[in-house]
């Protein structure tokens, strides 16, 4: 489901994604890419002592083969909706 933002961050090796977390999920996934580009991603984790956030770039570390330390929170840290910024 994210094919368009992969070839992104493989052409220029950094992405900025604007993201809408939904916690205690069935599962962990993409739910959606709403018209405006946030990508909708249920987690099954609470957000209780920055798993949520754990979970979240664990998640995108999958997605983008990277480690999670390539990965960051701009914007929402405590707030569902997160602007993150994942490098090479």
């Amino acid at each position: 489901m994210l094919e368009i933002q992969k070839e992104e961050f493989a052409e220029k090796g950094e992405i900025t994604l604007k993201i809408k977390v939904h916690v205690k999920a069935h599962e962990t996934r993409i739910k959606s890419i709403l018209a405006d580009g946030v990508i909708k991603i249920d987690l099954q984790t609470a957000p209780e002592n920055g798993k949520g956030n754990e979970a979240l770039f664990k998640f995108l570390a999958d997605e983008f083969s990277v480690s999670t330390s390539q990965i960051d929170i701009l914007l929402g840290k405590f707030s569902a909706d997160k602007t993150v910024k994942i490098v090479k």
